[in-house]
């Protein structure tokens, strides 16, 4: 009798990915690449209609990329049902009161369950605390499809890694984990996944562990920059150049190499949160975890109020002066807007009179008024300015050539620059007479 993994190497079997973001879609295409039988589900019918016109609104695998995929598009759940492996990736936020909010992938789990037939496999992908896959979403997936769990069908959890805009470390060059709810199903999963992770997959013995891997990962990073973040707001009371201070540490062999700076998204961002609601419903209460997630989730309103005393020092009105911030997505490269601390920003500038003007070339205009209520300038209109905050590193703000930046600004008057990221040689800015600042 054929395993799962032999029916869809045989193309007796069709693959289903639960969700297109910048999760869903790369691994989608990476199967249909390796001759898979592939049906791309996601409830957004615009995002459909997008990708089967060839559109690409994360920018991960490119307009090209879509056109020539055989990923079968859908926002019909029922065509699930011609799947027997499930990949669930979706969102998992968190409320405003940072506790984890499991709508995305309950609804998932519902739609899937509706639509499971016997013998088949849902693999998760979201981020979620550890026993969410096996207390919440099997449940679930047996209450809505009628079948058992372990007999009926099989479930596991490999935690996505992609990491939205690297062109370095892409789907297939990051070593995967994956677990299963036996030892039969992390076998078939494993070697199903093996089919496009070249570098290989990582086996761990249980759902749990592999739950517990992911949120620690990215918590570990949380740690580490909030550590730096730290770092710059006590350099800045004692006049010492932070990112000076970073050059030469990381000329030491064992340095980490991480910087200070803003912490969004939708994974470093909210999965420490995750991880210590779980553990506090365990009576653990955390003490560093926590910690690093107010002083990151702090930066914003750090960053805004040294522009206003930068300013000032400039002699200038804040609530008269014209300031642009260059950069509005989470990070550079790439059009994510979820989550983006620059947000910040903008509402602790907002509370000193100040209507930024917001410049991104990667950011859709939709997604910036929906999301924050902002309406993007291009920089070719921006002009007259009292002061530039580069809030993200986008690869046009790097290369942008310092006198036409010196050429944003009003004349004969002094110049303010706020560099987040510390992209820009400080020295050569001094010798244009602008004042600079930066994280």
């Amino acid at each position: 009798m054929k395993t799962i993994f032999q029916k869809i190497v045989d193309k007796e079997e069709s693959i289903s990915l639960v969700g297109l973001g910048y999760v869903g879609m790369p691994i989608a295409v990476a199967f249909a690449k390796e001759g898979v039988n592939v049906i791309g589900f996601d409830l957004n019918k615009r995002k459909i209609e997008q990708y089967k016109n060839g559109d690409d609104p994360t920018n991960e695998i490119g307009a090209e990329g879509i056109k020539k995929s055989t990923v079968q598009f859908t926002a019909n759940e029922e065509d699930l049902k011609l799947a027997k492996f499930h990949i669930v990736a979706v969102p998992t936020p968190v409320n405003t009161d940072h506790t984890p909010d499991l709508s995305p992938v309950i609804g998932a789990s519902e739609i899937v369950g509706r639509n499971l037939t016997k013998d088949s496999y849902v693999v998760y992908e979201s981020t979620v605390y550890p026993g969410v896959t096996e207390d919440v979403c099997i449940p679930i997936l047996e209450r809505e499809s009628g079948l058992k769990c372990g007999v009926d069908f099989k479930v596991g959890y490999s935690p996505e890694r992609i990491n939205p805009g690297d062109k370095v470390h892409r789907l297939e060059n990051i070593k995967k984990i994956v677990s299963g709810c036996d030892y039969e199903s992390l076998e078939q999963i494993k070697s199903v996944y093996d089919l496009v992770i070249k570098v290989g997959t990582f086996p761990v013995s249980t759902i749990r562990t592999a739950e517990a891997i992911k949120v620690v990962e990215n918590s570990q990073r949380d740690i580490n920059i909030a550590f730096m973040n730290e770092l710059a707001m006590v350099f800045d009371r004692m006049g010492i150049d932070t990112a000076e201070v970073i050059d030469g540490m990381n000329t030491k062999w064992n340095a980490l190499g991480f910087r200070p700076g803003l912490v969004g998204g939708h994974c470093i961002g909210v999965d420490p949160y995750y991880f210590t609601y779980q553990a506090e419903k365990l009576g653990y209460h955390s003490q560093i975890i926590l910690n690093g997630r107010i002083v990151n989730d702090g930066m914003g309103t750090f960053i805004a109020e040294n522009t206003i005393k930068q300013m000032i020092l400039a002699n200038k009105a804040p609530k008269n002066s014209k300031v642009a911030i260059l950069g509005l997505t989470f990070k550079e490269n790439c059009p994510d807007t979820r989550n983006s601390k620059v947000e910040d920003i903008i509402k602790a500038l907002n509370n000193y009179g100040i209507e930024p003007i917001i410049v991104d070339p990667w950011a859709s205009e939709a997604d910036a008024m929906k999301e924050y209520g902002v309406k993007l300038t291009k920089l070719s209109d921006v002009h007259n300015l009292d002061c530039i905050i580069l809030a993200v590193a986008h690869d046009e703000f790097k290369k942008l050539d310092i006198n036409k930046l010196n050429n944003l600004y009003k004349d004969n008057e002094e110049k303010v620059l706020i560099d987040v990221k510390s992209i820009l040689n400080k020295k050569e800015l001094e010798n244009l007479g602008i004042r600079c600042w930066r994280l």
